[in-house]
């Protein structure tokens, strides 16, 4: 019976490659030959303590691969685009349609809270539910998509880019975002360059991305951010602060939150203009408490904040046209995967993401 090699998380902070048989394929399933997958904050956070209490477990969900095995009965992806063998996918969320946001906001299924997804769910008997691994197991009911047109690149930032327009689209919804909003990107990880890169297929000319990672900054600038700003190189927060409103002349108009810490949380809402909004990107896991005061920061600016949580499958072909779009204008999304990792050096890859050097690190086949 042919083997799969995988990366097993046993216990906070350690992988070990382990080798799974892999499992028949049935009329409903797909057997996907592994291409790459790129580090989430999300994967590292369980890595450093496990807080989904999910161990043991195979991480990855930024991945994307080649169907070399599939069921009789499945004949198109989520969309109804029509699939054979050979055809490159990348999976989504798989709500579990039976909890109250599902039942009652279907159109909001990022909320479920029997949320399934490949990459963070625990190991079980066909072991092979995570992209850290050469094969990957779709079982029924799962949701994905055919992405053939798109490099292995590309692919793997399809999930991170689809978190930046769940984010605008939460934005959107407060009728605050306009061809000529000044827009302030606080973080330019992943998430912040995904939310940059939305921003600017939508035609926002000023937006100003602040980070303290000189290389991440030189990148968005190449994306189209009017202004960047290293925090590093002020002598005080309120220096920062400062020089967003002088850059902006009263406050940004709108403030996406990327950073994922507390302080970043506290200086959104100081960069903001009166009547201006906020959404708070950076909080998938538990991360700590921050002090605001709620009549400065909010009700005598009279702000508006949105919270944005992941993505829902929907989101996806959403997405898709975007990256069209982002390519037609030259954005370098295949530039934003900098580093590649062999599975057998996951650790190293996670070592490289936790360093915060490059943007978007990749564990796969390939190498740069």
């Amino acid at each position: 019976m042919a083997k799969s090699k995988v990366a097993m998380m046993t216990k906070v902070k350690t992988f070990e490659i382990q080798e799974y048989d892999i499992p028949a394929v049935g009329d409903d399933e797909m057997l996907i030959r592994v291409e790459g997958c790129g580090v989430c904050g999300t994967d590292v956070h369980e890595y450093k303590d496990d807080p989904f209490g999910c161990l043991p477990i195979i991480l990855g969900h930024e991945g994307t691969g080649e169907i070399v095995k599939l069921g009789k009965n499945i004949k198109s992806d989520t969309v109804g685009n029509l699939i054979s063998v050979g055809d490159k996918i990348v999976t989504s969320i798989i709500p579990c349609g039976q909890c109250e946001p599902c039942m009652t906001s279907p159109e909001k299924t990022e909320l479920c809270e029997g949320m399934g997804c490949y990459g963070l769910t625990p190991d079980d008997e066909l072991h092979l539910n995570g992209w850290f691994a050469e094969y990957l197991f779709i079982r029924k009911g799962s949701t994905f998509f055919k992405v053939n047109e798109f490099d292995v690149n590309t692919r793997i930032m399809i999930e991170p880019l689809a978190v930046g327009v769940h984010a605008v689209e939460r934005a959107k919804s407060t009728g605050l975002i306009t061809f000529n909003t000044f827009c302030v990107i606080n973080g330019a990880g992943p998430i912040g360059i995904s939310v940059l890169t939305v921003l600017k297929t939508m035609g926002i000319q000023n937006v100003i991305m602040i980070d303290g990672n000189d290389s991440r900054l030189a990148l968005a600038k190449k994306i189209g951010a009017s202004v960047t700003l290293n925090f590093k190189h002020f002598a005080s927060n309120q220096d920062l602060i400062k020089e967003v409103i002088r850059i902006t002349k009263v406050g940004a108009g709108f403030v996406f939150q990327t950073t994922g810490n507390a302080t970043g949380f506290s200086n959104a809402l100081k960069f903001v203009k009166r009547g201006g909004g906020v959404c708070e990107v950076g909080y998938f896991v538990e991360l700590g408490e921050v002090n605001i005061n709620p009549h400065t920061d909010i009700c005598h600016k009279e702000i508006t904040l949105v919270g944005s949580y992941a993505y829902t499958p929907q989101t996806y072909p959403i997405t898709i046209d975007m990256i069209r779009r982002a390519l037609e204008i030259g954005i370098p999304i295949s530039d934003m995967v900098t580093h590649w990792y062999p599975l057998e050096e996951i650790s190293q890859a996670f070592d490289k993401n936790m360093s915060m050097e490059g943007l978007k690190i990749a564990v796969g086949p390939k190498t740069l």
